[in-house]
């Protein structure tokens, strides 16, 4: 287990991955509450976890809609990508759940994938197509016409097209500020940043970095952090800075958590790791 360091002063000294469990079948989606508890899904198993400020595992919630990528709201709900019947959740933290989206435009979404949720509430989504075990389907609905990335408003129950032209969206995640949306668009092989705007559409499209990311996240220094094989850091101009190790086959995801955000928490095939960093998460 190695960090192959290029002297970006992002991770604490001295710090390697360390693994935290390995008793999964693949995790995925991992979110953190206001208090720094991290949430991640055991997609296989159909489980979300809670791995606690204390440094303990314990299961959230059984029958889990399949859920993959997910991120906490202002209310302390957490909203996920229920890929099982490909809808959006919101489960609050007495464990009910809410159905906010179960289609687009009367169609079956491919897949609904991964979310960030903005200042306002709104919530960006990807909706890729990879075909599950568990669905009865084999091939996406003909009348979606692609895969795309898509803008639920707080409140509405109506999806809106954000980028017609990407090819296969994933991974993605928003600056604190609100100005910027990254993701990563697996079909075109690079990350992408667009300018968001204050109605929730995007514009200004730019080549961030050539690679992908099944999941990401950002840090308070503005650094973007990609998964896949291990862990891959670009500051906000594009440079890569930082390739982290993970002795997983698939480095599926990543946030910040514990009681300061000062703990990359990794999501990595059947195993989850926690890395001790100089820099925090946001918020």
């Amino acid at each position: 287990m190695t960090v192959r360091s290029q002297q970006s002063g992002i991770i604490a000294d001295g710090a390697k991955p360390q693994l935290i469990s390995n008793q999964f079948s693949f995790t995925e989606g991992p979110a953190v509450d206001k208090n720094g508890n991290v949430f991640f899904t055991d997609q296989p198993n159909n489980k979300i976890w809670k791995y606690d400020t204390d440094g303990q595992l314990s299961v959230f919630l059984d029958k889990a809609g399949r859920s993959n990528g997910m991120y906490f709201d202002k209310k302390g709900n957490l909203i996920t990508c229920a890929d099982e019947h490909n809808e959006l959740w919101s489960i609050s933290p007495d464990k009910k759940v809410k159905v906010l989206l179960k289609n687009y435009n009367g169609h079956q979404f491919n897949g609904p994938n991964d979310l960030w949720i903005d200042k306002k509430g709104g919530m960006y989504f990807t909706d890729p197509y990879y075909q599950r075990d568990y669905w009865e389907r084999k091939s996406p609905d003909p009348e979606m016409k692609g895969e795309k990335l898509y803008y639920l408003p707080k409140g509405k129950k109506e999806a809106i097209l954000v980028d017609p032209e990407i090819k296969k969206p994933n991974g993605l995640i928003g600056t604190p500020d609100n100005k910027y949306l990254y993701v990563s668009d697996m079909g075109n092989k690079a990350i992408v940043r667009y300018d968001i705007n204050a109605d929730g559409s995007l514009s200004n499209k730019k080549k961030f970095a050539e690679d992908l990311s099944d999941g990401m996240t950002i840090d308070n220094q503005g650094n973007v952090y990609l998964s896949g094989k291990g862990v891959i850091v670009y500051n906000p101009e594009g440079k890569k800075i930082e390739q982290i190790d993970i002795p997983a086959k698939w480095t599926a995801n990543v946030c910040f958590g514990g009681k300061n955000l000062d703990m990359l928490f990794i999501t990595a095939s059947e195993s989850v790791f926690i890395l001790p960093m100089k820099v925090k998460g946001v918020k």
